[in-house]
Order: C-alpha cells, then structure tokens, then sequence
C-alpha cells in the first residue's frame, strides 16, 4: 500500500502524521510512504530522516492526495484538503465530526473511508488513540491555566500553589477519565487544592486511591459544579462522550457567577466546548475574556508540544495503521471490533451514530452501522 502523510495546515499545528520511525516500520512491512516535504522539520523530523528511513519525499500536498491510497494525519483535513479526498481512498486521522456539520458533509460526499482516532476503542472499553493525547492535554490544562492567572494575562494575578501563610489556588477539575486524572496530577503537584467531578461512583473511588485522599473526589450534580465553580481559580473542563457533542456544564449565569479573573480551560473544544460560553481558539490567539473570566479553548492543545506529542501519538496508531496497511482497510475492520469502532464515514454513509444523532437532521444523514457498510 501507498501511505501519503501531509504536512498538517492548521494554525500552530506542528504535529507529524508518522515520525520516521514509524515509517521505517511501514517500509519493512513491505509498504511505500510519501512524505511532504518539511512534514515534521519543525519538531526535529527532517526530510532527510524520512528518506533515511525508506520514505519518498513530495514537493505538494496534491500529490499525496493524488496518489496515496491511504491518507495518514493527526487533525481533521480542512476545507482543502477534504475536497481532494475521493473513493477508494482511506484517511486515518481525528476527525471530531458531530460539532462540525461542514466537514462531515465534506467527507460523505468525497466517498473516502474515514476513520477517527478518537472513537478507535480497546478492549476493555477505553479509547486507546485518544487517550495519549488526552493525557497531553490534562497536563496542559493546568500550564495554562496557571500561566493565564498571572495578572499580565488577564487572570486574578493568584499563585496555584500559593506559598507559606497564603492559600493555594483552588482548582475545579469536570470529568475523571484521563484528562481529568493527568490535570489533577498537575494541580496537585504544583500544590493547588484540587477537586474533581465525576458522575461514576466507581471512578471516584478509583481516584481517591490513585490519589490516597490528597484530591477531593465529589459526585457530579448540577448544584455542584454551580457551588464549585464559583469557588475555583481554575475549572478544567475535561468531559468526553466518544464521538458525541460535549455536554454544555457550565451555562452563562454559572460563569458569570465566578470569581473575576479566574479561568476555564476548555478540553472538550474538540467536541464543541462544555461551556456555553466555549469558543474555539489557536495557539496563537488563545483566550478571550467573557464576564471577566478567561476562557483558554484552544482546539488543538497538544500542538503546542508538538515533539512529544507526535511520538505519543505514534505508539498508539502505529498497531493499527500497520493493520490497515497489511489486510486492506475493510479486512482489517471487518476482522477487529475495535478499529471497526473508529469507522465514522465509508463511501458516502455515516457509520457512527453519535454522529447522526448530532448532524443527521441538518445534513440529511442516515446511520448505518459499520460492518454493514463494509460488507455492503
């Protein structure tokens, strides 16, 4: 197979689809890669390692479009990039399609087979190419955060962890998955008082073990993200249904209802935000001020430690890239559960219901269910 990686064009997004050395696994499987030229030299990756490696090197993001059978990423293709999709071909990336109506008709009508990072699942139910980047941004999270409590960035002007005969910063942390888990750590070790909500008992006990009581675990309801968030210095929205629209937690009232200069970092941007007043950013314009909180939204976090998030990033989708590569995409969905889970669109239908359940009505969308597409 012809595996094409393009350089990312998003704003600040510095990420490389595959790093050289999982190219050279590829290669040694017995496949072609074609880089674009520069793809990952801005985080050490040169063209000469990529040809090192085995790679061949493109001059323009159309002929990996042109000629690549399979099309591997790290965001979602912009508007460009989706027009040059078409049948037949593969495109192995994140996608977050349910808050993005126009890309979601955009991969419908290409034809191409379409398949998200973020809802590829594992056997005990997590999401396995998601999680690395979660991880990511948990932990930058709360470098935001502080860094824009700073009094020159907008913020209260409070010190997370506080010092000898001050309190340290309170930090609100919604969710308890993997974000919520590496966000906390990243309070805690900074010295903030930290809180987390979570709607699943089981979870909550798992980490008031994880964290032997030095975090406060509490059960998620309405009034206690209202009573919460209007304590906190920092709330971390850090809430995820696979797929889905990210449930808005925070209304306007609440927000309004919070310390001045405090401020929301929004995880779940990716997903439409989980604040009402959530709107997405760029690493290079990245907050704004709403009823004197600041909002931290940018959609691509992990871009920001672009190195280290590649190579995370890479650990997890290799298995499968090397699966799609080695069966033929429909083979190895057909034969794998959990990276037929990661299906979202497959010559023009919709194959993931959270999706449908978002956009159907407004773009006109049936679901239909993975392995039928493919056998189809």
């Amino acid at each position: 197979m012809l595996i094409g990686v393009p350089k990312e064009i998003k704003n600040h997004e510095y990420r490389v689809g595959l790093t050289p050395a999982a190219v050279k696994e590829f290669v040694t499987h017995g496949h072609n890669v074609l880089v674009q030229t520069l793809a990952g030299d801005a985080i050490g990756f040169t063209d000469e390692m990529y040809l090192a490696a085995g790679a061949t090197i493109a001059d323009t993001p159309e002929q990996i479009f042109a000629e690549a059978e399979m099309i591997v990423k790290v965001k979602e293709p912009q508007t460009n990039e989706c027009k040059m999709l078409r049948k037949g071909q593969t495109l192995y990336t994140y996608l977050h399609l349910a808050p993005d109506p126009e890309q979601t008709r955009l991969l419908v009508e290409s034809g191409a087979t379409c398949i998200a990072y973020e809802t590829v699942t594992d056997g005990r139910g997590g999401l396995p190419l998601l999680a690395p980047m979660s991880e990511v941004a948990g932990r930058m999270s709360v470098q935001a955060g502080a860094h824009y409590l700073e009094k020159a960035h907008g913020g209260s002007g409070t010190l997370l962890g506080g010092v000898p005969g001050v309190a340290p910063g309170k930090v609100l942390v919604i969710g308890g998955g993997v974000v919520g888990t590496n966000a906390a750590k990243m309070a805690l070790g900074l010295g903030a008082d930290v809180t987390i909500l979570d709607r699943s008992l089981p979870r909550l006990r798992q980490l008031d073990d994880i964290f032997d009581g030095r975090v406060k675990t509490v059960f998620s309801t309405v009034d206690a993200i209202e009573h919460y968030s209007s304590h906190a210095d920092l709330v971390v929205g850090a809430v995820l249904i696979p797929g889905a629209a990210a449930p808005k937690l925070l209304n306007r009232e609440q927000i309004k209802a919070m310390k001045p200069g405090s401020v929301l970092v929004d995880v779940a941007i990716d997903q439409g935000g989980c604040f009402e007043t959530s709107k997405a950013t760029t690493h290079q314009d990245p907050v704004y001020v709403v009823d004197d909180v600041v909002h931290y939204c940018v959609a691509n976090m992990p871009g920001g430690v672009a190195r280290t998030s590649t190579m995370a990033l890479n650990n997890a989708t290799l298995p499968f890239g090397l699966a799609l590569a080695n069966k033929g995409p429909v083979q190895a969905m057909l034969d794998d559960e959990n990276l037929r889970a990661g299906l979202n669109t497959h010559q023009g239908k919709v194959t993931y219901k959270a999706v449908v359940d978002a956009l159907g009505e407004q773009l006109g969308l049936t679901y239909v269910p993975a392995q039928e597409a493919l056998k189809a």
